[in-house]
């Protein structure tokens, strides 16, 4: 196929994929069909849909979409011992992750339990001191004093920790990678359990507990009972789908699309408080979830008080809300200059190491846990290869790694630990986590870049940017991208659309901060938007771009709308740039 545009090699060294002819002659037939915009055609038929699929893929539905709880093994089990601890009375604990997805796990069955005037025992690990998930001292002391512990974002490989829970039942309600075989719980809910079918492998924790909640009400309206209303809490799951990187396909996309319009109506005060702090001025979209809250939901696993953000999300007191948002704000901006640091470091050492391997690792002394895996992500991006960083401290390191497309990583590092070169390990496709002695750290991670390698993992350099098609400045409109958006939500295993702007003028650049440019494009026909580009100043695309002159350049890169004083303007966020 014929590069887009011709562009064989852009700034940033990408090849430039658009619409095929075929896929053309779909999108004109569907927005003559449809009456869609053109350009939204092209967007739906790179997706895969038809234009007879066109309304409902526009319009997902939980009705249409929500899988029958029920064909989750465990899942009667688990939500018929929830019933009976709620009806008797007994005391309930959740024990969570610390991120976002346990977090809003957490906070989902908190909110259920408040509505039927019950409450439980909150339990996060600390990340240093405990790790990840359960673990022996934490479960036996819940265990001493309640009747029922539920995991959720954790528990599949915690044989010992749930035997340790005893005589407590222990319901388990997770999505990661499980082992041969189950821990002795009363249930265990994972669509990654080994004997799944897999259909559902791409629910975060979070959905899999609002599954159990469906379930639940579904059991008590056969006694006669009207259960809590659970759409009131989809803005819990759709918060943790983005955060997890959950693929936003199937009941996914339709799961966020309806937690952001619980979200915006700004019931939830710990949401609402972290939303305020955050300065965010219009309603939520997937991007903030992803880039403004679930990092400050986030920020007090990784660097404060491991129960913040679960305490944020769960609390119906707007006081203490408010509390809580501007100390996980404070925290974020710490986090972010740890982060700092460390990202240095492990791409100096990285570079050092070869950037050009199967797998970009680096470990360093006193390197906080809590960042390890968002430099992980960086270098991730960086170098196009699947990454791990690793936190080392009297011997023993602790890390995260992050991969790429079409390499499953949980399935690689949980055969390492099989095979004894890491100490504990798992996750899922996109992410894992890792505990290793520093005296296997070699040993292990040659093991685990052999194991991608089979994968085809570091075969590839940066991935061609495929775009959607061609538009001029005078059609970018904001109401053009309220079409578009019609499509979304966008982020994991559904990137936002792109588009390329033909041959454009660049003019008034200006430096934003260290790393970011602005500037005016337009045709030259007096047609123009505005068009930002983060961190362009980091690589080609800001010397480049600034440098002046007559040059005309073709851009590429996602429509937004940025409101500024009332007024609404569409913008290109800028991905990449090629001389025309």
């Amino acid at each position: 196929m014929t590069a887009f545009l011709n562009v064989e090699h852009s700034l940033t060294g990408r090849r430039w994929i658009g619409p095929s002819v075929e896929a053309d002659r779909l999108a004109e037939a569907m927005a003559r069909d449809t009456r869609l915009p053109l350009p939204l055609a092209r967007v739906l038929v790179a997706r895969g849909v038809a234009p007879e699929e066109a309304a409902g893929f526009l319009e997902p539905t939980l009705r249409d979409l929500l899988p029958d709880p029920r064909s989750l093994k465990d899942m009667e089990t688990a939500a018929a011992r929830f019933l009976r601890a709620v009806r008797g009375r007994e005391k309930i604990a959740v024990f969570a992750d610390y991120d976002v997805d346990g977090g809003s796990s957490a906070a989902l069955l908190i909110s259920w339990l408040r509505t039927v005037g019950r409450q439980a025992t909150l339990y996060i690990p600390d990340r240093i001191d405990e790790g990840y998930g359960p673990n022996v001292p934490a479960m036996q002391a819940l265990g001493r004093e309640h009747s029922l512990i539920i995991c959720v974002d954790c528990g599949t490989l915690s044989h010992e920790p749930v035997a340790a829970a005893a005589p407590a039942d222990v319901v388990i309600l997770d999505h990661h990678l499980g082992g041969e075989t189950l821990p002795d719980a009363c249930a265990v809910v994972n669509p990654n359990r080994q004997d799944e079918s897999g259909d559902l492998g791409h629910l975060c924790a979070a959905s899999v507990v609002f599954l159990m909640l469906v379930e639940a009400n579904r059991q008590m309206r056969a006694e006669g009972a009207a259960g809590p209303d659970l759409m009131a809490l989809l803005d819990l799951v759709a918060l943790a789908t983005v955060a997890d990187v959950a693929p936003l396909v199937g009941v996914n996309r339709a799961l966020v699309r309806q937690g952001l319009k619980v979200m915006a109506r700004r019931e939830r005060p710990g949401l609402v408080a972290l939303s305020d702090v955050a300065r965010l001025d219009s309603a939520p979209s997937a991007y903030h979830l992803g880039f403004v809250l679930g990092p400050r939901v986030n920020a007090g696993g990784r660097i404060g008080a491991a129960d913040l953000g679960a305490r944020l999300l769960a609390t119906a007191d707007p006081l203490e809300a408010a509390a809580l948002a501007e100390r996980l704000d404070r925290l974020n901006s710490e986090r972010r200059e740890i982060e700092t640091r460390v990202r240095e470091a492990a791409l100096a050492q990285a570079e050092a190491r070869g950037l050009d391997a199967p797998l970009v690792w680096a470990a360093g002394a006193g390197w906080h846990p809590g960042v390890v895996g968002i430099v992980a992500a960086r270098l991730k991006e960086a170098t196009h290869r699947p990454a791990v960083v690793i936190g080392l401290e009297n011997g023993i390191g602790k890390g995260s790694a992050r991969s790429v497309s079409g390499v499953d990583l949980g399935a690689a590092v949980h055969r390492v630990a099989a095979e004894g070169l890491l100490l504990k390990g798992g996750g899922h496709r996109m992410a894992a986590g890792l505990t290793v002695a520093e005296d296997q750290l070699e040993a292990a991670m040659a093991r685990l870049a052999e194991l991608l390698a089979r994968q085809g993992a570091g075969e590839g350099g940066p991935e061609d940017l495929r775009l959607d098609g061609m538009l001029m400045p005078g059609a970018a409109s904001p109401e053009l991208i309220e079409d578009i958006d019609r499509a979304g939500p966008f982020g994991q295993g559904a990137p936002a659309p792109r588009f390329a702007f033909a041959a454009m003028e660049v003019s008034g650049p200006r430096r934003i901060g260290e790393t970011h440019l602005r500037f005016t494009l337009g045709d030259g026909s007096g047609a123009r938007i505005e068009a930002v580009a983060f961190g362009a100043f980091d690589g080609p695309l800001g010397p480049a771009l600034s440098a002046g002159g007559a040059a005309r350049f073709h851009l590429a890169g996602r429509l937004e709308i940025n409101t500024w004083g009332g007024r609404r303007k569409a913008q290109l966020r800028l991905e990449d740039a090629a001389r025309a």
